[in-house]
């Protein structure tokens, strides 16, 4: 599984997957945090080239702060282009709360068991998490 984060989490995503890993999770899921220049997306990319690019690739995208405003926002386009196989985006509620260890923990929970039961949130438009 890939999931593709978002620029603005990138100093985040380390901590994120320190809990993922303590916890034993990356040993038993095969999942693997891309960064947009690792897969050739700029920084400024539109919602909607991003949004379609996970799609395209079947991976989830990882977010904290995209939008409902404008043609090409995220909720724009997820509601324009989803469908009942679209992959959720997962968006984390608090990002600053991401420096606490406990909501660190029930982040890496959710995000666990979305992507173990990710049958179950196919055409879901956004999860949030924790």
């Amino acid at each position: 599984m890939i999931v593709l984060v978002d620029h603005h989490l990138k100093g985040y995503i380390v901590l994120l997957q320190g809990t993922l890993y303590s916890e034993g999770w990356l040993d038993l899921l095969p999942i693997r945090f891309v960064f947009f220049e690792e897969v050739g997306l700029a920084v400024d990319s539109s919602d909607r080239v991003v949004w379609r690019f996970a799609q395209d690739n079947q991976m989830f995208l990882l977010t904290a702060n995209r939008n409902a405003k404008g043609n090409d926002s995220l909720e724009q386009t997820m509601r324009e282009e989803g469908t009942f196989t679209s992959l959720p985006v997962i968006t984390i509620g608090n990002l600053d709360r991401l420096l606490e260890r406990e909501y660190r923990e029930q982040c890496s929970a959710r995000l666990i068991d979305i992507m173990m039961y990710v049958e179950n949130y196919l055409g879901v438009s956004r999860l949030f998490i924790p």
